[in-house]
Protein backbone atom coordinates (compact mmCIF):
# COMPACT_ATOMS: atom_id res chain seq x y z
CA UNK A 1 0.00 0.00 0.00
CA UNK A 2 1.31 3.43 -0.91
CA UNK A 3 2.30 5.76 1.94
CA UNK A 4 0.20 8.90 2.53
CA UNK A 5 3.06 10.98 1.14
CA UNK A 6 3.21 8.88 -2.02
CA UNK A 7 -0.56 9.05 -2.44
CA UNK A 8 -0.52 12.87 -2.25
CA UNK A 9 2.39 12.99 -4.69
CA UNK A 10 0.51 10.88 -7.23
CA UNK A 11 -2.61 13.05 -6.89
CA UNK A 12 -0.57 16.17 -7.52
CA UNK A 13 1.23 14.64 -10.50
CA UNK A 14 -2.05 13.57 -12.07
CA UNK A 15 -3.69 16.96 -11.56
CA UNK A 16 -0.82 19.00 -12.96
CA UNK A 17 0.02 16.49 -15.67
CA UNK A 18 -3.58 16.75 -16.86
CA UNK A 19 -3.38 20.54 -16.84
CA UNK A 20 -0.15 20.51 -18.87
CA UNK A 21 -1.62 18.12 -21.42
CA UNK A 22 -4.68 20.33 -21.81
CA UNK A 23 -2.56 23.41 -22.49
CA UNK A 24 -0.16 21.63 -24.83
CA UNK A 25 -2.90 19.95 -26.86
CA UNK A 26 -5.68 22.52 -26.99
CA UNK A 27 -4.23 25.80 -25.75
CA UNK A 28 -6.60 25.94 -22.78
CA UNK A 29 -6.64 24.60 -19.25
CA UNK A 30 -9.47 22.97 -17.37
CA UNK A 31 -10.67 24.38 -14.07
CA UNK A 32 -8.50 22.93 -11.36
CA UNK A 33 -11.29 21.33 -9.37
CA UNK A 34 -14.33 20.77 -11.55
CA UNK A 35 -14.67 21.69 -15.25
CA UNK A 36 -18.26 22.83 -14.68
CA UNK A 37 -17.65 25.10 -11.72
CA UNK A 38 -14.55 27.08 -12.66
CA UNK A 39 -14.06 26.88 -8.91
CA UNK A 40 -10.54 28.20 -8.79
CA UNK A 41 -10.98 31.34 -10.90
CA UNK A 42 -10.77 33.71 -7.88
CA UNK A 43 -7.41 32.16 -6.97
CA UNK A 44 -5.58 31.78 -10.27
CA UNK A 45 -6.76 34.72 -12.38
CA UNK A 46 -5.40 38.26 -12.77
CA UNK A 47 -2.06 37.52 -11.11
CA UNK A 48 0.24 38.83 -13.86
CA UNK A 49 0.34 42.24 -15.49
CA UNK A 50 -0.14 42.76 -19.21
CA UNK A 51 3.53 43.71 -19.47
CA UNK A 52 4.59 40.43 -17.89
CA UNK A 53 2.26 38.39 -20.07
CA UNK A 54 3.56 40.16 -23.14
CA UNK A 55 7.15 38.93 -22.80
CA UNK A 56 6.50 35.20 -22.37
CA UNK A 57 4.66 32.55 -24.44
CA UNK A 58 0.89 32.41 -24.00
CA UNK A 59 0.99 28.76 -22.94
CA UNK A 60 3.23 29.62 -20.00
CA UNK A 61 0.45 31.91 -18.77
CA UNK A 62 -2.30 29.38 -19.45
CA UNK A 63 -0.45 26.66 -17.52
CA UNK A 64 -0.05 28.82 -14.42
CA UNK A 65 -2.12 27.39 -11.57
CA UNK A 66 -0.53 29.50 -8.87
CA UNK A 67 -2.12 31.67 -6.20
CA UNK A 68 0.20 34.66 -6.40
CA UNK A 69 2.99 36.32 -8.34
CA UNK A 70 6.26 35.82 -6.47
CA UNK A 71 8.24 37.49 -9.25
CA UNK A 72 6.39 40.76 -8.57
CA UNK A 73 7.29 40.74 -4.87
CA UNK A 74 10.68 39.04 -4.72
CA UNK A 75 13.65 41.40 -4.96
CA UNK A 76 15.63 39.79 -7.75
CA UNK A 77 18.95 41.31 -8.78
CA UNK A 78 21.13 41.02 -11.84
CA UNK A 79 23.52 38.09 -11.62
CA UNK A 80 21.59 36.13 -9.01
CA UNK A 81 20.65 32.45 -9.12
CA UNK A 82 16.95 31.76 -8.59
CA UNK A 83 15.17 28.44 -7.98
CA UNK A 84 11.42 27.98 -8.51
CA UNK A 85 9.99 25.06 -6.53
CA UNK A 86 7.23 23.39 -8.54
CA UNK A 87 7.83 25.43 -11.67
CA UNK A 88 4.95 24.06 -13.78
CA UNK A 89 4.78 25.59 -17.25
CA UNK A 90 7.67 27.89 -16.42
CA UNK A 91 6.04 31.33 -16.14
CA UNK A 92 7.86 32.39 -12.96
CA UNK A 93 11.17 30.89 -14.11
CA UNK A 94 11.07 32.77 -17.42
CA UNK A 95 10.12 36.05 -15.74
CA UNK A 96 12.86 35.57 -13.15
CA UNK A 97 15.45 34.80 -15.82
CA UNK A 98 14.75 38.12 -17.49
CA UNK A 99 15.14 39.95 -14.19
CA UNK A 100 18.46 38.37 -13.19
CA UNK A 101 19.79 38.91 -16.71
CA UNK A 102 22.40 37.02 -18.70
CA UNK A 103 24.85 36.93 -15.79
CA UNK A 104 22.26 35.23 -13.59
CA UNK A 105 20.40 31.94 -13.84
CA UNK A 106 16.91 30.62 -13.12
CA UNK A 107 16.22 26.99 -12.29
CA UNK A 108 12.78 25.41 -12.39
CA UNK A 109 12.15 22.19 -10.45
CA UNK A 110 9.12 20.01 -11.18
CA UNK A 111 8.25 16.32 -10.82
CA UNK A 112 5.66 16.22 -13.61
CA UNK A 113 7.02 15.18 -17.00
CA UNK A 114 4.22 16.91 -18.93
CA UNK A 115 4.85 20.22 -17.18
CA UNK A 116 8.60 19.95 -17.77
CA UNK A 117 8.04 19.31 -21.47
CA UNK A 118 5.70 22.30 -21.70
CA UNK A 119 8.11 24.52 -19.77
CA UNK A 120 11.04 23.62 -22.02
CA UNK A 121 8.97 24.38 -25.10
CA UNK A 122 7.97 27.72 -23.57
CA UNK A 123 11.64 28.44 -22.90
CA UNK A 124 12.49 27.60 -26.52
CA UNK A 125 9.79 29.93 -27.82
CA UNK A 126 10.86 32.71 -25.47
CA UNK A 127 14.48 32.38 -26.58
CA UNK A 128 15.80 32.58 -23.03
CA UNK A 129 19.13 30.85 -22.43
CA UNK A 130 19.82 31.39 -18.73
CA UNK A 131 17.21 28.82 -17.64
CA UNK A 132 17.42 25.16 -16.69
CA UNK A 133 14.44 22.97 -15.85
CA UNK A 134 15.18 20.07 -13.49
CA UNK A 135 13.14 16.94 -12.85
CA UNK A 136 12.73 16.16 -9.19
CA UNK A 137 10.76 16.62 -5.99
CA UNK A 138 10.78 19.72 -3.85
CA UNK A 139 11.48 17.48 -0.84
CA UNK A 140 14.78 16.44 -2.48
CA UNK A 141 16.19 19.39 -4.42
CA UNK A 142 18.83 18.21 -6.93
CA UNK A 143 21.20 21.14 -6.35
CA UNK A 144 24.30 21.53 -4.16
CA UNK A 145 24.40 23.14 -0.72
CA UNK A 146 24.69 26.94 -0.69
CA UNK A 147 24.10 27.32 -4.43
CA UNK A 148 21.02 29.56 -4.76
CA UNK A 149 20.45 33.22 -3.94
CA UNK A 150 16.64 33.21 -4.00
CA UNK A 151 13.97 30.51 -3.75
CA UNK A 152 10.55 31.29 -5.16
CA UNK A 153 7.44 29.12 -5.43
CA UNK A 154 3.84 29.68 -6.44
CA UNK A 155 1.20 27.79 -4.47
CA UNK A 156 3.17 24.53 -4.40
CA UNK A 157 4.55 24.02 -0.88
CA UNK A 158 0.99 23.54 0.38
CA UNK A 159 0.78 20.50 -1.92
CA UNK A 160 3.68 18.69 -0.21
CA UNK A 161 2.98 15.98 2.35
CA UNK A 162 6.36 16.68 4.03
CA UNK A 163 6.61 20.45 4.33
CA UNK A 164 9.31 20.35 6.99
CA UNK A 165 11.61 18.54 4.59
CA UNK A 166 10.83 21.08 1.86
CA UNK A 167 11.84 23.90 4.19
CA UNK A 168 15.01 22.09 5.30
CA UNK A 169 15.95 21.55 1.67
CA UNK A 170 15.31 25.21 0.93
CA UNK A 171 17.61 26.16 3.80
CA UNK A 172 20.28 23.75 2.56
CA UNK A 173 20.50 25.02 -1.03
CA UNK A 174 20.26 28.73 -0.19
CA UNK A 175 23.50 30.61 0.17
CA UNK A 176 24.14 32.34 3.51
CA UNK A 177 22.00 35.46 3.40
CA UNK A 178 19.83 33.91 0.68
CA UNK A 179 16.13 34.73 0.48
CA UNK A 180 13.01 32.57 0.64
CA UNK A 181 10.21 34.40 -1.21
CA UNK A 182 7.18 32.26 -2.02
CA UNK A 183 3.45 32.58 -2.60
CA UNK A 184 1.30 29.97 -0.90
CA UNK A 185 -2.18 29.31 0.47
CA UNK A 186 -2.42 29.97 4.22
CA UNK A 187 -5.11 29.41 6.85
CA UNK A 188 -5.69 31.88 9.67
CA UNK A 189 -7.24 30.80 12.99
CA UNK A 190 -9.57 27.99 13.96
CA UNK A 191 -11.93 26.65 11.31
CA UNK A 192 -14.31 23.66 11.58
CA UNK A 193 -12.61 20.65 10.01
CA UNK A 194 -15.36 20.02 7.44
CA UNK A 195 -15.18 23.61 6.25
CA UNK A 196 -11.38 23.66 6.34
CA UNK A 197 -11.11 20.61 4.11
CA UNK A 198 -13.81 21.85 1.72
CA UNK A 199 -12.28 25.32 1.38
CA UNK A 200 -8.81 23.93 0.81
CA UNK A 201 -10.11 21.53 -1.79
CA UNK A 202 -11.71 24.52 -3.50
CA UNK A 203 -8.56 26.63 -3.28
CA UNK A 204 -5.96 24.06 -4.19
CA UNK A 205 -7.63 20.73 -4.83
CA UNK A 206 -5.19 19.07 -2.41
CA UNK A 207 -6.09 20.03 1.16
CA UNK A 208 -2.71 20.78 2.71
CA UNK A 209 -2.37 24.47 3.56
CA UNK A 210 -0.71 25.38 6.84
CA UNK A 211 -2.05 27.64 9.57
CA UNK A 212 -0.33 31.03 9.55
CA UNK A 213 1.34 30.56 12.94
CA UNK A 214 2.35 26.99 12.09
CA UNK A 215 4.01 28.19 8.88
CA UNK A 216 6.00 30.81 10.80
CA UNK A 217 7.01 28.28 13.46
CA UNK A 218 8.22 25.74 10.91
CA UNK A 219 10.36 28.33 9.16
CA UNK A 220 11.91 29.33 12.50
CA UNK A 221 12.49 25.69 13.40
CA UNK A 222 14.73 25.07 10.38
CA UNK A 223 16.74 28.22 11.06
CA UNK A 224 15.22 30.99 8.93
CA UNK A 225 15.10 34.55 10.21
CA UNK A 226 13.37 37.81 9.20
CA UNK A 227 10.19 35.79 8.63
CA UNK A 228 6.90 37.38 7.58
CA UNK A 229 3.62 36.52 5.86
CA UNK A 230 1.88 39.21 3.81
CA UNK A 231 -1.69 38.42 2.69
CA UNK A 232 -2.11 39.17 -1.02
CA UNK A 233 -5.59 37.83 -1.78
CA UNK A 234 -8.26 36.78 0.74
CA UNK A 235 -11.01 34.28 -0.11
CA UNK A 236 -14.50 34.62 1.29
CA UNK A 237 -17.51 32.37 1.45
CA UNK A 238 -19.19 33.98 -1.57
CA UNK A 239 -16.21 33.06 -3.74
CA UNK A 240 -16.75 29.42 -2.84
CA UNK A 241 -20.52 29.33 -2.27
CA UNK A 242 -21.32 27.02 -5.20
CA UNK A 243 -18.52 24.61 -4.39
CA UNK A 244 -19.25 24.48 -0.66
CA UNK A 245 -22.98 23.98 -1.24
CA UNK A 246 -22.21 21.06 -3.56
CA UNK A 247 -19.98 19.65 -0.81
CA UNK A 248 -22.90 19.70 1.64
CA UNK A 249 -21.65 22.63 3.75
CA UNK A 250 -24.22 24.98 5.36
CA UNK A 251 -22.66 28.07 3.83
CA UNK A 252 -24.83 30.71 5.49
CA UNK A 253 -24.55 29.07 8.89
CA UNK A 254 -20.78 28.91 8.77
CA UNK A 255 -19.92 32.05 6.79
CA UNK A 256 -18.40 33.81 9.79
CA UNK A 257 -16.01 30.90 10.28
CA UNK A 258 -14.78 31.08 6.69
CA UNK A 259 -14.49 34.71 5.65
CA UNK A 260 -10.94 36.11 5.73
CA UNK A 261 -9.50 32.89 7.15
CA UNK A 262 -8.14 31.52 3.87
CA UNK A 263 -5.76 33.62 1.84
CA UNK A 264 -2.90 33.65 -0.60
CA UNK A 265 0.14 35.00 1.18
CA UNK A 266 3.64 36.08 0.28
CA UNK A 267 6.05 34.40 2.68
CA UNK A 268 9.45 35.97 3.17
CA UNK A 269 12.41 34.62 5.14
CA UNK A 270 16.20 34.80 5.09
CA UNK A 271 18.94 32.26 5.67
CA UNK A 272 21.31 33.68 8.31
CA UNK A 273 24.42 35.28 6.83
CA UNK A 274 26.63 33.42 9.27
CA UNK A 275 25.37 29.98 8.22
CA UNK A 276 28.26 27.63 7.52
CA UNK A 277 29.26 27.08 3.92
CA UNK A 278 30.75 23.60 4.15
CA UNK A 279 29.03 20.87 2.13
CA UNK A 280 26.45 19.02 4.18
CA UNK A 281 26.49 21.49 7.05
CA UNK A 282 22.77 22.15 6.88
CA UNK A 283 21.82 18.53 7.56
CA UNK A 284 19.17 16.41 5.87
Amino acid sequence: MASPEAAVREQVKEKYGSAARAVAESGSVQACCDPGLRCCDPITTNLYSADQKGIIPAKAVLASLGCGNPTALAELRAGETVLDLGSGGGIDVLLSARRVGPTGKAYGLDMTDEMLALARENQRQAGIDNVEFLRGEIENIPLPDNSVDVIISNCVINLSADKDRVLREAMRVLKPGGRFAVSDVVVRGDVPEQVRQSMLLWVGCIAGALDENDYLARLRAVGFENISIEPTREYNVEDARHFLTEAGVDVDGLAAQVDHKFFSGFIRATKPSNSCCAPGCCGD
